[in-house]
């Protein structure tokens, strides 16, 4: 099973991002993922007219990050302490609501709120990280059960890869945030043919993606293409390697969402040619022999 290629509005430009929103739920999508920071703060707004006309698409945003002018906005309304303006990245509980809250204001829903890299805090501090998840847990579980939200989840950089948590300690965190009832719903991570170490965990039938599907999370698929990076970076040979006559784009993609126990691979379509690109790549997905041997390929001789 291959995942579905849904919206990422992470590396797209903001002037463009009601328009690729729109091109791609006339697609078919049925995600868009998106945070308060992007596009300088204002992709919410942009978005909502288009979620407007498209009720059956869910959109997933995020918590933790904000520009300058938000953390000025949060510091007057007292959500955050004085002085952390510049900041950007807070986890405090009244943030945490207080953001959430303006961003559902703004998007006019929220069926999933991820933590936004919650890595950050902490500095490799295990026990102050995970009670700080546990607080805002905490809050979104207040916010879930008053219907402002439809759940939550952790979108994560490196939180795995560093063992900054794991999927049974984020269960865990929840469990006690909300009871056996919790509302976490959904896990966010790198996917690629860079970040390539969840797919080879989820073909030997471990690490988070398949311990989170399997505890009957979501799991989404962040940066397939490294931010671009990756189309600069794949030779002819490897392309040929992954999938015969397709171009450089459609092997990437291809490769990271043919990983098994993967949801939704999140793509920053701008035009209707790079969202078909993205949906043709995954009609045909690879299988986990194909998929082995181009990590094969990869790895260090």
């Amino acid at each position: 099973m291959t995942a579905e290629p849904a919206l990422g509005t992470h590396r797209l430009r903001a002037a463009a991002t009601a328009v690729a929103a729109r091109t791609a739920c006339e697609g078919g999508s049925r995600w868009i993922d998106t945070a308060p920071n992007y596009g300088a703060g204002t992709v919410h707004r942009q978005l909502r007219p288009v979620l407007e006309d498209f009720p059956a698409v869910r959109v997933a945003t995020k918590t933790g990050f904000y520009t300058r002018a938000q953390g000025e906005a949060a510091v007057e309304a007292g959500a955050l302490r004085a002085g952390l303006a510049e900041a950007r990245h807070s986890l405090a509980p009244g943030f945490i609501g207080w953001q959430t809250r303006r961003s559902t204001a703004d998007l006019g829903r929220a069926d999933i709120v991820f933590v936004h890299n919650p890595e950050t805090v902490g500095h490799g501090d295990r026990d102050r990280l995970h009670a700080e998840l546990r607080a805002a847990f905490t809050i979104l579980e207040d916010l879930a059960g008053a219907g402002l939200i439809g759940g939550y989840g952790v979108a994560t950089w490196s939180g795995f890869t560093e063992d900054a948590f794991t999927i049974p300690e984020l269960l865990t965190l929840a469990r006690e945030a909300g009871g056996p009832g919790h509302h976490l719903a959904a896990v966010q991570q790198p996917v690629s043919l860079v970040m390539a170490h969840p797919i080879t965990r989820a073909l030997d039938g471990r690490g988070p993606l398949v311990q989170a599907r399997s505890a009957g999370l979501l799991t989404f698929a962040s940066a397939p293409l490294h931010g671009g990076e990756l189309l600069d970076l794949v030779t002819p040979e490897l392309v040929e390697f992954i999938r015969p006559r397709v171009d450089p784009a459609a092997a990437c993609l291809l490769v990271a969402g043919s990983c098994p126990s993967l949801d939704v691979m999140l793509v920053a379509a701008s035009t209707r040619h790079h969202w078909d690109t993205a949906v043709a790549a995954l009609d045909d997905p690879l299988t986990d022999t194909e998929l082995r041997k181009v990590l094969d390929v990869l790895a260090p001789r």
